[in-house]
């Protein structure tokens, strides 16, 4: 942005109650009115687009706090950063003491990432491409996968995650896991952020989905909607050598990527903590105008372990629902092309609460990026994505970005797309494989950031280093 056009911005914000300043690639922002609330920091690459929707989203965050006590510690936004549906910038990383905010993760729960690579050439894969499709359409769009789950598999499922589903389907599986190598899922445990387990319970799960020996859930195994994706591509170029060979990745490797999160379940728990946090906040006191109400451990120390507890459930959830997707193409991938083991190199979570230390840190459309931990980036359909690994940076709570982040709403695309030539969308040899013609032009290219500043900006920053780059070939969108 030209510095007399960042200068208009910046009055423009300061006559709105917005206190912003830039320096070097980094906005710090918050309400004038609010002097105690921490200063929120966004890193953004130069040229990319400051919107005062997002600013003011991350000042309301910053300035939340429960009268009984509780408040904000620290807050920041990753390069991807724009305003979210519910009143919380996508890209919003905040570390809070004695309170935790729901809203802050929302409703898409533990939607995260899942990378697998596969020894098998490009030119193999295409060769069989279509019959590969072809079966990947019918398990992920017209409910040919077969994800029958017993109520002890569920159970276990939403109490222990991964871990405790496994233990539960040794011997006895259902569906299509039956053709799967268990041993290999459990020994890829190791490579799921915190072994894909929280601490969750069935009392958080609707009735349906623990009523009845067979359960068919209609929401395991499905990608979603938004900027969800199942993805093949191919392993571009190495950069660092030394790390991709320890976690078993190549050059010219095929490689499938997974964008999905906890669905029905996540809205489910989502939509009933927005509800009782507000019907938590203390009567008599007015509401904060941003409408983001805390559950403070000094009022509501009860609340808050139901919340997290809550919030686990559906975080496993999550996490089999990128392992099922995962599994259903490895299958396929298998069927196809020959027995390929097509290993998992990580999975790893975007909107979930976490601890550090006696704080919590939430991370809303961004990533843990603890030190040595593989870290996952995706770029739009028509872009790079990256295999990184984290560096553990404390200004940033130990976080990255969750991907590209976009540059113009559905709706704007929706509204122009249509006139738009392949070419203006980005659209010009991507091979998109969906049902409905208008998701292709709604998660265009060009409705995103480009991805190469995105990545630069945050190795710059000593966030993350690069280990690999990869190129998509087909991307499936539901």
């Amino acid at each position: 942005m030209r510095i007399k056009n960042l200068q208009r911005l910046l009055r423009a914000l300061a006559r709105q109650g917005l206190d912003v300043q830039y320096d070097r690639h980094t906005y710090t922002v918050r309400w004038a009115n609010q002097p105690d609330a921490p200063k929120a920091e966004v890193l953004l690459p130069e040229g990319f687009p400051v919107e005062a929707k997002a600013l003011k989203q991350l000042a309301n965050l910053a300035a939340v706090k429960h009268p009984a006590g509780g408040h904000v510690c620290q807050i920041c936004a990753t390069p991807d950063f724009h305003p979210g549906d519910a009143g919380v910038a996508i890209g919003s990383i905040v570390e809070t003491s004695q309170q935790v905010i729901p809203a802050a993760v929302g409703s898409d729960i533990n939607c995260g990432m899942r990378l697998h690579v596969a020894n098998l050439s490009v030119e193999k894969f295409l060769a069989q491409r279509q019959q590969f499709v072809d079966l990947l359409k019918g398990d992920y769009f017209f409910g040919t996968r077969d994800v029958t789950m017993t109520n002890g598999a569920m159970r276990s499922l939403f109490q222990d995650g991964i871990m405790g589903w496994l233990d539960a389907i040794l011997g006895h599986p259902t569906g299509s896991i039956v053709k799967s190598d268990l041993d290999q899922l459990a020994t890829e445990c190791d490579r799921i952020f915190l072994n894909g387990s929280m601490n969750g319970h069935i009392r958080w799960s609707p009735a349906e989905l623990i009523t009845g020996e067979l359960i068919r859930d209609g929401g395991l195994g499905t990608i979603g909607g938004g900027n969800h994706f199942v993805e093949v591509q191919w392993v571009e170029s190495i950069v660092d050598r030394a790390l991709a060979r320890a976690w078993g990745i190549a050059a010219g490797q095929i490689a499938f990527m997974v964008h999905s999160g906890s669905r029905y379940m996540g809205k489910y728990i989502g939509g009933m903590w927005r509800d009782r946090a507000q019907q938590a906040w203390p009567q008599g006191i007015k509401y904060p105008t941003s409408r983001l109400f805390p559950l403070s451990t000094q009022a509501n120390p009860d609340l808050v372990q139901d919340y997290l507890q809550a919030q686990a459930t559906a975080a496993n959830y999550g996490f089999l629902n990128r392992l099922l997707l995962a599994e259903l193409l490895r299958l396929r991938l298998r069927q196809v092309y020959g027995d390929l083991e097509a290993p998992l190199i990580y999975d790893l979570p975007h909107n979930i609460v976490l601890p550090a230390g006696e704080n919590w840190v939430t991370r809303k459309g961004a990533c843990p990026a603890y030190f040595g931990q593989p870290v996952i980036i995706p770029g739009s359909m028509g872009a790079f994505s990256y295999l990184l690994v984290g560096e553990g940076h404390p200004n940033f709570c130990s976080s990255a970005s969750h991907g590209a982040g976009r540059w113009r709403s559905r709706f704007d695309m929706t509204r122009q797309g249509a006139q738009a030539t392949a070419a203006e969308l980005g659209l010009t040899g991507v091979d998109c494989i969906t049902l409905r013609a208008e998701r292709r032009i709604e998660e265009a290219p060009a409705a995103y950031k480009p991805i190469t500043p995105v990545i630069d900006s945050q190795v710059a920053a000593g966030m993350v280093r690069v280990v690999a780059r990869l190129q998509p070939i087909l991307t499936f969108k539901a």
